[in-house]
């Protein structure tokens, strides 16, 4: 097991000093295959770290395109979350019958018609879902055009059937309880946005990730489909909310580490969008926490990682 937490460590550091840290944890805890929690915590930020300092000394890329890049995965994910459920069942054939998500044409598909329902040819999921998986690849030429058609697919909900009605006429609830509909154009939008700025600025140069960064995706695919798990519910949202908290933490720990304000952007292109979410539809707002506390979490990591960033340099000049 002690081999998992290699795993937060970039690949080169894992080739030069991966046994040599599984001997002195072998040592240090004889008999045990997993470290004490702080241990556990401690290898991990270490990890982050590791993983930052390897990014910021890669100068293939200036940092804000790297940012721009980092915000449209965020985005993508972020677009992507509401529709788990929908997308897998879709892949797989499944009827979700009374588990389907709760949108005015409850997840039906062309293989299970129902009363009362209308059949549509996609999921509007699988256009985050293609826009994520090519923007892994730095491939621009399929991401902006999934990503225009999210905007057209929202944009036109009440005479386009091509999608159903799935998902642009219910709510998806991000992190928090901001609601944002597919119809809300700011977080396709955005998305769109950045995947332009990307296909402009040369995308030969983008960082290309490994298919492995999916293997989370389709695990939580098969979470939210397999036990039938929608984003409304209140196990979904704790786990959603969970994950974004080790996101920021992670944010921190990275920009701490290195003062590079890359990080910065998707966590200030994320906190707007909630935040126009919340003040655009105050009455949808689902009320988990006070409007106003839910405003200055979404805010509060803004000048916390600008701080970080400053401090870092600021010793790093001293140094």
């Amino acid at each position: 097991m002690n081999r998992l937490l290699l795993v937060a460590f970039p690949e080169p550091y894992r080739s030069r000093q991966g046994e040599e840290l599984l001997a002195c944890l072998a040592e240090a805890y004889p008999g045990r295959s997993w470290p004490p929690p702080r241990e556990v915590v401690a290898l991990a930020r270490a990890g982050v770290q590791a993983r930052a300092r390897a990014v910021v000394d890669d100068t293939a890329r200036p940092w804000w395109l790297d940012g721009i890049h980092l915000t449209a995965l965020v985005l993508a994910t972020l677009a992507l979350v509401p529709y788990l459920q929908d997308v897998w069942h879709w892949a797989l054939h499944i009827d979700p019958g009374r588990h389907a998500i709760a949108f005015h044409f409850s997840g039906w598909y062309p293989w299970a018609r129902g009363p009362g329902t209308r059949t549509r040819l996609l999921p509007y999921g699988l256009l985050p879902l293609v826009c994520l998986i090519a923007l892994l690849r730095g491939k621009l030429w399929i991401a902006l055009p999934a990503a225009a058609t999210m905007i057209y697919a929202g944009a036109t909900f009440n005479s386009n059937t091509f999608f159903g009605d799935e998902g642009k006429a219910g709510l998806g609830y991000y992190g928090l309880g901001a609601p944002i509909t597919a119809r809300d154009l700011m977080l396709s939008g955005a998305l769109c946005t950045a995947c332009a700025v990307l296909a402009v600025c040369r995308p030969g140069r983008l960082r290309r990730h490994s298919y492995r960064w999916l293997v989370p995706v389709v695990l939580a695919m098969f979470m939210a489909g397999g036990l039938h798990i929608i984003s409304i519910s209140p196990a979904f949202q704790r786990g959603l909310f969970a994950l974004e908290v080790a996101a920021l933490i992670a944010a921190w720990v990275a920009t701490s580490a290195t003062g590079d304000y890359r990080w910065l952007i998707p966590v200030a292109a994320v906190a707007f969008i909630r935040t126009q979410a919340i003040v655009i539809q105050p009455n949808g707002f689902m009320q988990s926490l006070p409007d106003m506390v839910v405003l200055l979490l979404l805010i509060a990591p803004l000048p916390v990682l600008a701080i970080a960033a400053q401090r870092r340099q600021s010793r790093a000049l001293l140094e």
